[in-house]
Parts: C-alpha cells; sequence; structure tokens
C-alpha cells in the first residue's frame, strides 16, 4: 500500500544545470537502488510536423511523428521523480524530500520552430528560458532517440523493464479521462510546485501513478505494464 503524498514544505526540487550535472548524477546513482521507481516528464515545444508516408501500422506512424519532432524541436526540461515501492522519495543527506529538474540550453525562443501554445503556456508557468540558454545542459551530454520503434523498446527493456503509461491504464477506467492534471484532480492527487514545470510534474505523474494502480487495479497494475500508449507493446508489435 501507498504512504500518503509529501505536502508541499517537505519537498526540494533540485535544479539541474550545465555546471552541477554531474553532481547531481552520482547523487542519483547512489540512490536509485533504493528508489528504484522512476516516474517521468518532459517539456517540449509542441508538435509542429506529422510525417508523410506508408506505414505498417498505426504505432509505426506514431513513433515516427514522435521521433521527428523530437529530432527537429530541443528539449527544454526533463523531470524525474524516484520512489520506492511504497512511493517513500529520497531525501539525499537533507531535511527535504528530493526530485529533479533538468534544464536544457538548446531552445531558443527567438530564433527556433516551436507551436505557439505551448510556448506560451511555459512562459506563463514561469520557464525562465534566457536563463536555460545561458545555464543550460548541453543536450548531447544525453542520447538520442533510436531509428526504429525495436531499437527504442530495446533500450526501453534494458532501461526500465517494467514500464508504466498512465494514458494506457485509464483505458481500463472508464469514469476516467483527460490529461495529468485532469486525472489528479479526478483522484483528488494534490500538486506540489508549479504546474507545466518538468519537475513538479513528475512528482504528480509519480503520485497519480499510486493513487490510480490503488484505487482501479487493486494495487497491481503488472498486467498493463510494457505498454507505452500509441507506440505498442515493449517487443514492439501492436497492441489494440
Amino acid at each position: 500500500m501507498s504512504i500518503a503524498p509529501p505536502k508541499e514544505e517537505s519537498i526540494q526540487i533540485r535544479e539541474v544545470w550545465n555546471d552541477n550535472l554531474e553532481e547531481e548524477f552520482a547523487l542519483i546513482r547512489e540512490i536509485v537502488d533504493q528508489f528504484s521507481y522512476v516516474a517521468m516528464d518532459t517539456e517540449f515545444p509542441g508538435v509542429v510536423l506529422r510525417p508523410v508516408g506508408n506505414f505498417k501500422n498505426i504505432n509505426d506512424y506514431n513513433y515516427q511523428t514522435l521521433k521527428d519532432n523530437v529530432d527537429m524541436l530541443k528539449l527544454i526540461q526533463l523531470g524525474l521523480t524516484f520512489s520506492d515501492e511504497n512511493g517513500n522519495l529520497p531525501t539525499c543527506g537533507t531535511d527535504k524530500f528530493c526530485i529533479w529538474q533538468f534544464n536544457f540550453r538548446e531552445f531558443n525562443v527567438t530564433k527556433d520552430i516551436f507551436a505557439s501554445d505551448s510556448i506560451e503556456l511555459l512562459c506563463q508557468c514561469g520557464i525562465d528560458f534566457k536563463m536555460n540558454n545561458e545555464k543550460g545542459i548541453d543536450v548531447n551530454r544525453f542520447g538520442a532517440l533510436p531509428e526504429t520503434p525495436a531499437g527504442f523498446f530495446d533500450l526501453i527493456n534494458m532501461y526500465f523493464p517494467m514500464v508504466y503509461d498512465i494514458k494506457h491504464l485509464m483505458k481500463f477506467c472508464n469514469s476516467l479521462h483527460g490529461g495529468l492534471n485532469k486525472l489528479a484532480e479526478l483522484l483528488e492527487v494534490e500538486r506540489i510546485g508549479v504546474c507545466h514545470q518538468a519537475g513538479s510534474d513528475s512528482l504528480l505523474t509519480s503520485c497519480t501513478f499510486r493513487k490510480l494502480r490503488d484505487n482501479f487495479f487493486s494495487g497491481s497494475a503488472e498486467k498493463y505494464a510494457g505498454v507505452l500508449y500509441g507506440l505498442g507493446v515493449e517487443n514492439g508489435q501492436n497492441t489494440s
């Protein structure tokens, strides 16, 4: 059974920039064995293109849409929340629970392509694009998406052998609908931090997943693991 979600004053969102990236990576390596449940959120400049051509199935089309936009656009933030099987968060030697927010430098709002509604929303939510340009992480210190869905799922299986997608789980809960914010509201999960910032969204994802699992799947959703919404199952085959 999951523990009660943390309170706002008990959370530290650790901001990660280019100059402290290795230090924060080292901290994550120290805690990941004990806190091996990882909730993830990203902030991108929206969806700006759709691929053309022939595709074997809708999953291949969706992956190509994902890859084309990821390759063309520039990642703004990555949020990671680590927890143990009961929902406890690491403290990293402090008196607060820690989550991480990685800030990237490449996106330039005056030069790069973006979906205007997405960037307007991120500006309203307090993302400082100028600071990201000056202090952000070089994205080349991370890795590229594989060329194919099969290659992508190979990496998923290696690093995340048991993966859950909340959007997929919602298909089996008739009373639930909407995006992350709406789902959290329906499940009465309280947000900590600012909406549409990746650290806060990753924590909300973690808490919402546990509430969803406990309330609708009797504490275990393993039957529904391995499926990413719109992309298929972990071996790259189709899923209904």
